[in-house]
């Protein structure tokens, strides 16, 4: 039996490079400065939480999948390398985990990878508000078949390169879907419910509304694993 263990992320700022200013700018303007805010302080305490869990695992041996990780080797350590010092919580775990003996796997297409973030790109680089909405509704258009090629890709590299009897670790945006489409022979075991994540996300533009919702997911992001 191959096993995975799955952990669902939220991004931090640190995780989205060119478009981290553009990001946090939008957050504040949608849903206020002070939403934003503690948004930010339940994602921090969110990687706690996953940090505490790894802390005293032994990974020796164990695979490491990172979404948007486009190599391994010598390369893909300077990646987290660059990632831990941009302050990237993420990065942090995956670099403890590889001092401890876990093993960094490419998981991506690069050029899968750079197709969604051109997308992006656009939004950010558009001068004006009428040129963001045309590149906005152009990645709108594109964004789920970009994100099953990616997620295709994905599932190709866990099957091709976790061998039986093998441990992994997948370290992946809530919104991707390798779960349903990951061979059966791979035993996967969610370090946070994937949905509960992914609603949390969901709900963040419409909190004031499901107030009681999502101040529930909040806890639940927050509590030990």
């Amino acid at each position: 039996m191959r096993t995975l263990l799955y952990v669902p992320v939220i991004h931090t700022s640190a995780d989205l490079g060119a478009i981290a200013k553009d990001v946090n700018k939008r957050g504040i303007i949608d849903l206020g400065e002070a939403v934003w805010r503690e948004h930010g302080r339940t994602v921090a305490g969110f990687w706690d939480a996953l940090a505490a869990y790894f802390d005293p695992i032994d990974v020796s041996g164990m695979k490491i999948y990172q979404d948007g990780m486009v190599a391994d080797g010598e390369v893909g350590q300077k990646i987290i390398e660059e990632g831990v010092k941009s302050g990237s919580r993420n990065y942090e775990i995956l670099s403890k985990l590889l001092n401890r003996g876990a093993m960094l796997v490419k998981t991506e297409n690069l050029q899968f990878v750079m197709e969604e973030r051109d997308r992006l790109l656009d939004i950010t680089k558009a001068k004006s508000t009428s040129r963001k909405l045309i590149a906005f509704a152009k990645y709108k258009l594109l964004k789920n078949r970009l994100l099953k090629k990616r997620d295709k890709f994905i599932t190709g590299r866990i099957e091709e390169t976790l061998n039986q009897g093998e441990k992994g670790i997948i370290f992946i945006g809530a919104y991707h879907n390798i779960k349903d489409i990951l061979a059966k022979t791979i035993m996967i075991k969610e370090i946070k419910d994937i949905q509960k994540v992914r609603e949390y996300q969901k709900l963040l533009p419409f909190c004031i509304k499901h107030k009681e919702r999502f101040g529930k997911l909040s806890k639940y992001l927050l509590e030990p694993v």
